[in-house]
């Protein structure tokens, strides 16, 4: 059964501003309401395989693996670099512009999965987190941990479409200025950037 404790561990790691978070209002400023819940959806279904791995004993394979964690996160890296550029470049990805050409869902949807699929430290993060509010039943383990990642994804999902509504409710205010334009996607690429460097610095 779900305890109170973890619904509001949960929930205050859900708001706290991450990766996800970053991308989901950068595509709400950038490319709208629609296109914003569609980052959410993304973002969501990348935790899905670190649940697995955490659930299946997977992440502390990775956690003692040198080599298949540096792997692992060198390429989150790499992909948080590529997300800062995308900020900066004009008419990329992640620029915040109005005459941005809209882009399909499907695809805003991978790039938000792809953020958490690449962060090895999520499957150790999930490891930690689920284990102390389990019954300490080994019969029924599995089954609470999907019970409380499920839950997780849902709150995941909820915040960060709520986050990527509001970046887009602020849209069109932001994007009447030019020079205000130009800040926000130089912010999204320092933040992208500083991400990618703190991400480096990780250690398994």
């Amino acid at each position: 059964m779900l305890s109170a404790q973890f619904l509001l561990t949960a929930l205050v790691v859900v708001i706290a501003p991450g990766t996800g978070v970053i991308y989901t209002l950068a595509t709400g400023l950038g490319q709208g309401r629609r296109a914003s819940v569609m980052a959410a959806l993304g973002c969501t279904a990348g935790i899905l395989p670190h649940l697995g791995a955490a659930a299946l004993g997977l992440a502390a394979v990775l956690h003692t693996s040198a080599l298949l964690f540096q792997v692992v996160k060198f390429a989150g890296v790499a992909y948080l670099l590529w997300l800062a550029w995308q900020a900066l470049k004009s008419g990329g990805a992640l620029s915040v512009s109005p005459g941005a050409a809209r882009q399909a869902g499907w695809r805003i949807a991978r790039r938000g999965a792809l953020i958490n699929i690449l962060n090895p430290k999520l499957s150790i993060f999930f490891l930690a987190l689920l284990p102390p509010f389990l019954s300490g039943n080994p019969a029924t383990a599995t089954a609470e941990m999907a019970g409380m990642g499920a839950v997780f994804m849902g709150l995941t999902f909820a915040v960060f479409a709520l986050y990527g509504i509001f970046a887009a409710a602020a849209r069109d205010r932001l994007l009447s200025s030019a020079r205000t334009m130009r800040w926000l996607n130089r912010g999204f690429a320092a933040i992208f950037a500083g991400l990618g460097a703190r991400l480096a610095a990780e250690r398994a």
